[in-house]
C-alpha cells in the first residue's frame, strides 16, 4: 500500500544552482492530486557516497521513492549503478531497449555512441518504464525493508521526457496501489486582481476541513485555489461540485479559469470564440503580451500585430500619437496608450486593441511617474478605456503583471464584463 512518498532529485546542475529543479513541484503537485503524502523533497549532487546516503534514507522514509535524473549515458550518471549496490542486485541488460535507442539514433542519421548501452542496463528484478521521446528507459523495483516495501522509481531528469512517464505509467500504478477504494477529486480556481491572503480571507468558513482540503499556491501573477474532496466514486465527484460552486458564488469575480489554463489561453479561446481580431501596441512591456498570446497554438486566427513602440518617435510615427499629448501628459499617461490603442487598431484594422507605456525600473522614476507607473487602455466600438496603475516589484515583475491586466481586460471585454478596479493596483 502507498501513501507516503520521498522525491529525489539528482544533479550537481540542480545542487549548484545552474539548473531549477522543476521536476520536483511538478511531481509534487501530481501526488498530492491523489492523495499520496510527500515527506520530503531530497536533492543530492553526482558524488557517489551522497548518492548512497540519500537512497538509504529515502527508502527508510517512504512506500514510494521517485528519483529523477542519473539515468544519462555519461561517467556521473550514477543512479542506476548506486540502486543496484545498494539493494545487492546485479545490472542486466534490456536488448529491446538498446534496439529503441538505435532506432532513435538511425532517424536523426547518426551512429549511436557505445556510451549510451549504459542506458539499458536495471538492477534485477527491476520493471521498465518505457520513454517515447528519450533514450533513457525509467524503472521501478520494490525493495523490502524491516517495516515497509519501498518502491523505487527511477525517471529521466528531461522535463519533457519526465512529465509524459510519470503521466500515464506511473501515478495511474501509484493510484491503483493506494489501498482504497476512496478517491480525490480535485477542482482548481485561477484567481487574479486578489492577493492570497485576501483570497484566503474572502473563503474562510466556506468549506469544513471534513468536507474538503483547500489550499493556495501563489505562482505569480495569479493565485490557485484548490478543492480536494476524498470520498467513494460518485459521491465525491457530486460533493466537489456542490464545494465548487460555493466557491464561484464567493469569489467568482477573481476567477478567470477553471484547471490549468493560463490567463493568455482563456484570452485566445474567448477572442476566437467571439471572432475578434486583435492588435496590441506595448511601450513599457516590450512586446510581452504578444508574445504571450502567440505562444497559444491557433493564435492566427485572432492576432494581427503588436506594434512595440519603445520611444516616443516611434508612438508618433507608427500609432500617430500627438506630439501635443506627449508634451502635455508624458508618454506615461492614460491619453497617450488610449491613443496607441486607438491608433494600433485603426493601422490593424482590428476589432480591439490594447496598449501598455510605464516605467519598468529600476531607474527612470520621477515623483510623478515612480517606478512601477504604469498607463493600460483597451479601444473597440463603443469602449475607450483607460487606467493608470501603480505596479510594485522588479522590473520582470512589472512587466509580467502589467501584461496580465492587459490580458485580463481583454479578457473581460470578450466576456461583456466591466474592467476590473482593482484595489491591488489601481492608483
Amino acid at each position: 500500500m502507498i501513501e507516503r512518498a520521498v522525491i529525489l532529485s539528482t544533479g550537481d546542475e540542480i545542487t549548484t544552482g545552474k539548473v531549477v529543479d522543476s521536476n520536483s513541484n511538478y511531481i509534487a503537485d501530481r501526488l498530492n492530486e491523489i492523495g499520496v503524502d510527500l515527506v520530503g523533497v531530497i536533492t543530492v549532487g553526482d558524488v557517489p557516497e551522497r548518492l548512497e546516503w540519500a537512497w538509504r534514507t529515502a527508502v527508510q522514509m517512504a512506500d514510494v521513492v521517485i528519483s529523477t535524473g542519473g539515468i544519462g549515458p555519461t561517467t556521473d550518471d550514477l543512479t542506476t549503478e548506486t540502486i543496484a549496490r545498494i539493494t545487492g542486485k546485479k545490472l542486466w541488460r534490456d536488448e529491446p531497449s538498446v534496439e529503441h535507442m538505435r532506432r532513435l539514433f538511425a532517424a536523426l542519421g547518426r551512429p549511436m555512441p557505445d556510451n549510451n548501452l549504459k542506458q539499458a542496463l536495471f538492477p534485477e528484478t527491476a520493471e521498465i518504464i518505457q520513454n517515447p521521446l528519450g533514450t533513457a528507459p525509467g524503472f521501478r523495483m520494490a525493495v523490502p525493508q524491516s517495516s515497509h516495501t519501498a518502491n523505487l522509481v527511477v525517471l529521466p531528469g528531461v522535463p519533457r521526457e519526465m512529465k509524459p512517464m510519470l503521466d500515464q505509467q506511473v501515478i495511474p500504478w501509484i493510484r491503483a496501489n493506494r489501498g482504497s477504494d476512496k478517491i480525490f477529486a480535485t477542482q482548481i480556481f485561477q484567481t487574479f486582481g486578489i492577493s492570497e491572503s485576501g483570497l484566503d480571507e474572502a473563503v474562510a468558513g466556506l468549506i469544513r476541513p471534513d468536507e474538503a482540503k483547500v489550499g493556495f499556491r501563489a505562482s505569480f501573477p495569479q493565485i490557485s485555489l484548490k478543492v480536494m474532496v476524498e470520498d467513494y466514486p460518485g459521491a465525491a465527484e457530486k460533493r466537489l461540485a456542490e464545494l465548487s460552486e460555493r466557491v464561484r458564488d464567493r469569489v467568482g469575480s477573481y476567477i478567470y479559469a477553471e484547471g490549468d489554463s493560463t490567463m493568455e489561453e482563456v484570452v485566445a479561446k474567448l477572442l476566437t470564440q467571439n471572432r475578434l481580431k486583435l492588435a496590441v501596441a506595448e511601450s513599457c512591456t516590450g512586446g510581452l503580451i504578444g508574445h504571450r498570446l502567440t505562444n497559444v497554438p491557433g493564435s492566427s486566427a485572432f492576432f494581427i500585430g503588436d506594434f512595440v513602440t519603445y520611444s516616443n518617435e516611434m508612438k508618433c510615427e507608427l500609432l500617430g500619437v500627438s506630439e501635443s499629448t506627449l508634451k502635455d501628459y508624458g508618454a506615461v499617461s492614460e491619453q497617450c496608450v488610449l491613443e496607441m490603442a486607438a491608433g494600433a487598431r485603426a493601422r490593424a484594422r482590428a476589432d480591439v486593441a490594447v496598449a501598455t507605456s510605464g516605467v519598468a525600473g529600476p531607474e527612470g522614476g520621477t515623483p510623478e511617474h515612480p517606478v512601477g507607473t504604469v498607463c493600460i487602455a483597451l479601444v473597440a466600438d463603443g469602449v475607450k478605456a483607460a487606467r493608470r496603475h501603480q505596479m510594485r516589484g522588479n522590473r520582470d515583475w512589472i512587466k509580467l503583471l502589467t501584461s496580465q491586466v492587459a490580458l485580463d481586460w481583454l479578457r473581460r471585454h470578450a466576456l461583456g464584463l466591466p474592467l476590473a478596479e482593482s484595489v491591488l493596483f489601481r492608483r
